[in-house]
This record gives structure tokens, sequence and C-alpha cells, in this order.
């Protein structure tokens, strides 16, 4: 069994991948995770007696650990999650964004190639670093088009400036030092384990509680949606069988105005705890003013991905909405402990 050094593991994507990792039995998991406030311990309770999934608080900036780390456990391949990723916490401190998503896979490229050239010439051939990055990096489209790996970067966040950078240092590793890198870059992710202040989650949260549904502008911004288990999956296809350098994105085949996503959200809560006074819940939606930089659309032609490695989302929009909803108001205690920060003094200082 092939060991793999997962970071930002107790984050939303990376906890799902390592959750579904170790309950397929794919590989020894180690996970670093520096459990910021959006990642957390209680994701990974069902790993909790795992001999094969250790857990290590740190951070990937943190050189001399992650060689530690590489070397202790003879690490096979790394799968890099940890990221800064709210836009609108960007804009509001973006230097927290440059120091983990920039600094910090600089710092973790660099332990991971002195790692890789240590290596026998075997292991250092079956050695890979993948790079989980986002579709914000190509900037925003009009009414038509898609984003292909093609698609000259144009970041308009802090956020996706952060990512770019990120994704052009793991690129630079490659052509470099010949580090076999992969990337991937996904539309928008939603699913169990997200932190409630992505748009899902956040108004799953509001219609429970009565409150007012902030949208943007007139909501008329599209995202393309993924569904975070079949996005684990094409990361599973792209570590298998990924051509070395290349760049497969990702995309749930599901563009959905920022609108329509809220009404779906209402119309579901409302089939499965209507208000008290029968109204629909689209009557707490409230348009709040645009954040700056909003790019307008999002669409991801992952083509390439489908075509090399046979993968495609199985999971419908409807479908997973269904089981993302289900599960939040299934794991009320998990969210509160996350929206109130508990979890963090039961659970941050404990180290697998």
């Amino acid at each position: 069994m092939p060991t793999w050094l997962v970071t930002g593991g107790a984050g939303f994507i990376g906890g799902n991948f390592v959750l579904e990792a170790r309950q397929r039995g794919l590989a020894r998991i180690i996970n670093l995770d520096a459990l910021t406030y959006a990642g957390n311990r209680d994701t990974l309770t069902a790993l909790e007696e795992d001999a094969d999934h250790v857990f290590v608080h740190g951070d990937i900036g943190d050189r001399a650990l992650v060689a530690k780390l590489l070397d202790e456990h003879a690490v096979d391949a790394v799968i890099n999650f940890a990221a800064e990723s709210h836009v609108d916490r960007s804009i509001d401190g973006p230097a927290a964004f440059i120091q983990t998503n920039v600094v910090g896979t600089l710092a973790l490229l660099e332990a991971c190639r002195d790692h890789w050239k240590a290596l026998p010439a075997e292991k250092a051939k079956a050695f890979r670093f993948l790079h989980v990055s986002t579709d914000e990096v190509y900037g925003s489209l009009g009414d038509t088009g898609y984003f292909t790996e093609d698609t000259p970067f144009a970041p308009n966040s802090p956020y996706s400036a952060s990512k770019a950078a990120s994704d052009h240092l793991v690129r630079a590793f490659h052509h470099t030092y010949g580090l076999p890198v992969l990337t991937t870059n996904c539309s928008n992710n939603y699913g169990p384990f997200q932190f409630p202040e992505k748009l899902i989650p956040l108004m799953i949260q509001k219609l429970v509680k009565g409150e007012p549904l902030p949208v943007y502008g007139d909501g008329s911004n599209i995202r393309d949606w993924l569904y975070v288990g079949d996005h684990c999956a094409a990361i599973r296809d792209v570590l298998a069988g990924g051509r070395v350098g290349e760049t497969y994105n990702v995309g749930g085949d599901a563009e959905r105005r920022n609108i329509e996503v809220v009404h779906a959200l209402c119309d579901a809560i409302d089939a499965r705890r209507p208000r008290a006074d029968g109204q629909s819940r689209r009557v707490q939606i409230s348009f709040v003013k645009d954040r700056p930089g909003h790019d307008q659309r999002y669409a991801i032609d992952a083509s390439k991905l489908k075509r090399e490695l046979g993968w495609a989302p199985t999971v419908s929009f409807e479908q997973g909405l269904a089981l993302t909803i289900d599960w939040y108001l299934g794991n009320e205690a998990w969210v509160g402990k996350i929206l109130d920060g508990s979890y963090r003094l039961e659970r941050i200082g404990t180290q697998g």
C-alpha cells in the first residue's frame, strides 16, 4: 500500500478525499493540516482508530517538518489541498493568502524536490506531487465559452491571484527541476463538511434559522457546481494516470446562476421543514451590494480529463444538493461547533 502525504486534509475537500481514500483502502495517509478556522479534526472522527491515518498538526511552510514527514514515512505521493480559499476573506486580508498559497506552496515544493531527488531511481520515477487548484485563476467568462487548460490566467481577486501564483510555481518546479507534478483546476465544490461561509452551507444555516439570505448583486453570477465526491474521484484518477507536468480541469457540468441555487435551497428546505407561517422561504432573500471584482461566470471544459482518464461527474446537481442539505440538517451539532469555534478548544492540540 502506498503512502500519501495529504496537506490540508482536515479541510473540506481534503477531508472528504482522506475519508474516501481510507474507506477504500487506497493508501496510508499522513495528514498535515494547520487547523486554521476552516480545518478541523471533527471532520476526521471516523478515522480516529485507523492506524493507517496519521494526523500531524503543522504548516506546509515548515520545511523541516515536511522534510521529516517525507523521509520518515517514505512518502510516495503528495496531494496538496492546503490553501486559504475564501474570496471575501482575501479581499479583507490578502496577506494570509499570499503566505499560505504562495510562500507555503513554495516551501512545500522545495521540500518535495529535495526528497524526490534523494529517492532511488524506481521510487523517484513513481513519485508524484499533485497540486489542487481552482478555476478562478482563469478570471471571468462572458455569456459563452468555457475554461480549458490553455485559457490564459487572469485572476481578479487576491485569492485567485495567490492560487495562480502557486500554479505557476508548480509548473516551474517541473520544468526547472523535473519534479513530477500534476495540477487540477476545479469548479465550485459543495457537499458535506464545507465550512459554512460558502454559498450553499451558509444559505442552509440561514434558511433553518429564518434569517435573511444575502445574495450579491442581482444573483446573476454563474458558477459550475461540482459535488465533492466527484472531485475526489477526479483527483484519484489524475494521481493514478495523469501525464506528468499536465493540468486537468475538473467541472460538474452544472452551470447555475446564484439566485437559482438559492431558490433551489429555499424550495428543498421548505419541503423538509415548512415555515410556521406557511410562506415560501424565498421571502427571506435579500439582495446586497455586490463584492468588489465579482467574476460574472465560470464554466469548465473537462473534456481532457474525460478523454484521457475516463472520468465524468456521476452526481447531478439536484442529487448532490439533496445529499448536501440532508447531511447538514442531520449534522447540526457539527455545524454549531464549527460556528462557535468550540471544536478548536477540544481538538486543535491533538496530534496523531
